[in-house]
């Protein structure tokens, strides 16, 4: 069974969604039997590669919040991460172009090492100090070779900008063909779509009916008034939790 990803480096309900999605695998009796593909998908596809803002002002932007709002959210988001055994800064991150880290996850996945290479950028984007936007292509560099690409690949790949391009803009194209307005998006077989960063023990559902059933793709929602969806990032930005 294959299960596809659509999602961001930027997006940290992707962060968060991988890491209950992964949870449920693990409990999968089937698991070893599943193959498990990352997707692109650009929230900020228009950004030019140099255009690097603060995250707090981006949410400023985006929901004209305050500024205590928008680090209120963060501080949210990092008690959900928390909650996943997961790393998160909450202060001083900041958020730029994704697409040189698309296309190097597509370099990634030919030589098998593309969950890995996923994985290591969402950690340094949301648990380190340092950018992954702001210090060049070195930095993709040391990531890439960390996932175990090799350094001289990765720098080719980096300095041409028509180097998976095209699979990149393939996956956004094929989100959009799938109804996918936000991110993660989930699909299984091709006959089952979870929508955010649901429970573990919805990814649980969607992977048992979809081992069994080969129809049309279903959304798998959480049981809860009739949503389908999950937090999500989309093009407007990405749902701030807030405290009750």
């Amino acid at each position: 069974m294959r299960v596809e990803i659509w999602s961001d480096i930027a997006c940290p309900w992707c962060y968060v969604g991988k890491a209950r999605f992964e949870k449920a695998l693990e409990a999968f009796p089937h698991r070893d039997q599943v193959e498990v593909v990352h997707r692109s998908f650009e929230l900020d596809p228009g950004r030019a590669k140099g255009d690097v803002e603060p995250v707090l002002a981006l949410l400023g932007k985006k929901y004209g919040m305050s500024t205590a709002q928008a680090q209120a959210g963060e501080e949210n988001l990092g008690v959900q991460a928390a909650a996943e055994g997961l790393a998160y800064r909450t202060r001083d991150r900041d958020h730029g172009s994704t697409f040189d880290m698309h296309r190097l996850l597509h370099f990634a996945k030919e030589h098998g090492r593309q969950d890995e290479l996923i994985q290591i950028l969402y950690r340094a984007n949301f648990a380190e100090e340092r950018s992954v936007y702001s210090e060049g292509d070195e930095r993709l560099v040391d990531l890439a070779v960390e996932a175990g690409l090799d350094a001289d690949a990765a720098r080719t790949v980096l300095a041409d900008p028509a180097a998976y391009a095209d699979e990149v803009r393939a996956d956004e194209r094929e989100a959009a063909q799938l109804g996918a307005n936000g991110v993660p998006f989930f699909v299984l077989d091709r006959a089952v779509g979870v929508s955010g960063a649901q429970p573990a023990e919805v990814f649980t559902r969607a992977l048992t009916q979809a081992w069994g059933d080969r129809s049309p793709l279903k959304l798998i929602d959480g049981g809860g008034d009739g949503d389908a969806g999950a937090e999500v990032c989309g093009p407007d930005g990405c749902a701030v939790p807030q405290q009750g």
